[in-house]
């Protein structure tokens, strides 16, 4: 170990537990004011090509962009930032501050209500259709048990309220973007809600509401969220990658695939190409070219 791979590797997990613990603050239960009949257990839903068909990012941007939130040259800004920091590896420590906090910077000057209400009319347009009946019968068998229901993804926090609203989930934890007075400044609270970061939001959602990890049950499709998985006693692989796949079987644990077989055969080989921020940055830039992008 060099002596500079420790302060990263540090900063990193500050930065994912500033993550997690803003999620976890931010998390909405409203819907869980009355007690639940079985209060120390709960479950944790990744949301894209877990909850829901491709990036919920994806969607939320090009509804915005037709909506003109933000421009063209924005968006495509924020992308190839995204790309830069990624295939050259750049390490400087202000590069990769500019790099993580880009993939929210379009939103920098919009007011929190503004987004939120556009956030509602394209969930109706472009997300409520993708939504996998098998995953949300799952949440669903949860909520029957008298278990709360939480969302956990690395997509802004304001999409993932109204997808758990909609579904009547408990609620959500997300990527949480700084504002001042209603108003976003374009910077994140830590860092993207994305693999160890999901971890450390479960962990301090359980501490808070007293609930007991080992009841717990967790799905997602990516092996980036194994951090996550591995925290409960009852993890679960719906629609998983193939490194995700190996390791469900490998440790005994549950799996659900929900596409067809060509789907399932293409997310195999595309595995974890994309994850979090480049997920909605390249995928909302490509997106304006009239091109499809899968999600990891």
């Amino acid at each position: 170990m060099t002596p500079f791979e420790r302060p990263r590797r540090l900063d990193l997990q500050q930065r994912s537990a500033l993550a997690g613990e803003a999620a976890a603050a931010s998390a909405d239960v409203e819907s869980a004011l009355i007690t639940p009949s079985d209060p120390t257990a709960a479950a944790f839903f990744d949301v894209d090509n877990t909850i829901m068909q491709g990036a919920s990012i994806f969607h939320l941007a090009r509804g915005l962009h037709r909506r003109e939130f933000f421009s063209t040259r924005e968006i495509l800004d924020a992308a190839w930032k995204q790309v830069y920091f990624r295939v050259v590896g750049v390490e400087d420590p202000e590069h990769v501050a500019e790099a993580r906090n880009s993939a929210l910077a379009f939103i920098a000057g919009h007011t929190t209500t503004e987004l939120e209400e556009l956030t509602e009319e394209i969930f109706d347009e472009a997300m409520a259709h993708r939504i996998w009946p098998g995953t949300r019968a799952l949440a669903q068998l949860h909520l029957d048990e008298g278990q709360r229901v939480w969302l956990v993804t690395a997509a802004p926090i304001e999409i993932a309220s109204v997808i758990a609203r909609r579904l009547g989930l408990t609620g959500a934890m997300g990527t949480v973007a700084e504002h001042v007075d209603g108003v976003y400044t374009g910077r994140l609270v830590g860092d993207l809600l994305h693999g160890p970061a999901k971890a450390e939001a479960v962990k301090a959602l359980a501490a808070r509401e007293g609930l007991d990890l080992a009841r717990c049950s967790a799905y997602s499709d990516s092996s980036n969220d194994l951090p996550m998985l591995s925290l409960v006693g009852d993890p679960c692989a719906i629609n998983p990658d193939a490194r995700l796949r190996a390791h469900a079987r490998a440790n005994g644990w549950r799996v659900r695939d929900y596409r067809t077989g060509r789907k399932a055969a293409r997310a195999g080989l595309t595995g974890a190409a994309l994850a979090g921020a480049v997920t909605g940055a390249i995928a909302a830039g490509v997106s304006l070219r009239g091109r499809a992008f899968p999600r990891s």
